[in-house]
């Protein structure tokens, strides 16, 4: 054990001098693994950032809530032509699933509509994401309030002008005052902000609710009635846990279907979106950009292997004569092997954590300049070492054994 560690610890001196006595030579030959670390580590780290800020953003949200609407979340067989004139679904569509579907937890009816303005005396905050729904969303979307409520079944019903007001907008026009009983002014009209909901930070789309306000959904309907092409509507059902999901979307479309006339043979007229097939598909995007930095990484580990073994083949030339002298002197071949192995791997790891020392620098720059946390994780600095010590390995291996082959005498005389 003694002698691999003074073996390691020479291998460490090598490694130090040819950083000290060829330092542009090495450096260049080590940009090629430093790239390549720096590369890999960049993209899993950013990719495993993205996940987390998923996972954050869609926490409050069950896999299995389902979106019924005219639109499809992911490809579809469907020609264009033929979606295109799919009907939106109604609000009486909702009352009667409401009361016809079995095994669901909650039910809510919400309308996708333009960004508007709101004001509040001088003040106006624009583009503000306009979030028109039932009572129920509360119970699926479990928003947190950092002031007031949501507004409740009889609000709702009736399309009170109450509104809730993401973060942001409450600061925009508030202040540090309570907005709490305040009027703003939407649509032409007074709302009163009944609710403050708890700071989000950005969103997995660049938004979030700190940036919209939410408002009965039934005041848009008095507003642009239930037949307006310019909005798309949206049922949410929330099943019960430890439903069976095959056999709840059959009788939700079974159900659509016979109230909307649909005669057998018939296809459906609208698309029943499980909230887990969304996420499933940006978890296939996101291993998609795994697959791509793997690849993009992978020609400059290649270039930094050879630049590595370039660095160990000029070495042992240099040190001919030594080993010749090491052998002379009773040293085995599997000392000399390892030796020059343990120096390549040293050189590569070194490289390698250059590389991660610059993600981690990057990674702090990008989380104090965006609204977005950028991590390094753990298992992502193991990678990056473990990589750089194989990529050594592998290209020390064929320098190591031409060294440890040398014949001490021709080695003697070569260097001398």
């Amino acid at each position: 054990m003694l002698v691999y560690l003074r073996l390691l610890s020479e291998s460490f001196g090598f490694a130090m001098n040819a950083l000290k006595n060829n330092k542009l030579r090495t450096l260049l030959s080590l940009l090629g693994v430093t790239i390549g670390i720096f590369s890999i580590i960049a993209v899993l780290a950013a990719v495993d950032s993205l996940d987390r800020k998923i996972t954050k953003d869609l926490s409050s949200l069950d896999k299995n809530t389902i979106y019924l609407m005219k639109f499809s979340f992911g490809p579809s067989d469907i020609p264009q032509w033929k979606r295109e004139q799919f009907p939106n679904v109604k609000y009486d569509e909702y009352t009667y699933m409401k009361g016809a579907m079995t095994n669901t937890d909650q039910m809510a009816y919400q309308i996708f509509t333009r960004s508007e303005s709101i004001k509040y005396d001088s003040k106006t905050v624009s583009d503000v994401k306009i979030i028109p729904v039932s009572h129920e969303f509360i119970d699926i979307q479990g928003l947190e309030f950092e002031k007031g409520r949501f507004y409740n079944e009889s609000e709702a019903n009736s399309g009170a002008t109450v509104i809730v007001l993401g973060n942001e907008i409450a600061k925009s026009l508030f202040d540090d005052f309570d907005p709490i009983g305040k009027n703003v002014r939407l649509y032409g009209k007074r709302f009163t902000v009944i609710g403050v909901i708890k700071k989000e930070g950005s969103g997995l789309f660049g938004d979030s609710n700190d940036t919209a306000a939410y408002i009965p959904v039934n005041f848009v309907r008095q507003l642009y009635g239930d037949n307006n092409t310019s909005l798309t509507n949206v049922i949410i059902f929330k099943p019960q846990k430890g439903v069976d999901m095959e056999a709840y979307k059959g009788e939700m479309s079974q159900k659509l279907r016979s109230y909307r006339g649909l005669k057998a043979g018939e296809i459906d007229n609208f698309f029943i979106n499980v909230f887990s097939g969304f996420t499933d598909l940006i978890d296939g995007i996101l291993g998609q950009m795994n697959v791509v930095g793997w690849i993009i990484s992978g020609f400059s580990l290649l270039v930094g292997g050879f630049g590595i073994a370039n660095i160990m083949f000029v070495s042992v030339k240099e040190r001919t004569n030594l080993i010749g002298i090491q052998k002379s002197l009773g040293a085995k071949n599997k000392f000399i092997l390892f030796q020059f192995l343990f120096e390549a791997i040293i050189l590569s790891v070194i490289g390698g954590v250059i590389g991660l020392l610059l993600v981690w620098i990057i990674s702090l720059i990008l989380t104090n300049v965006l609204d977005f946390e950028f991590v390094l994780g753990m298992g992502n600095v193991v990678l990056g070492t473990g990589l750089a010590a194989a990529i050594g390995l592998i290209s020390g291996i064929l320098p190591a054994i031409t060294a440890s082959k040398l014949d001490p005498v021709e080695a003697i005389r070569t260097g001398m």
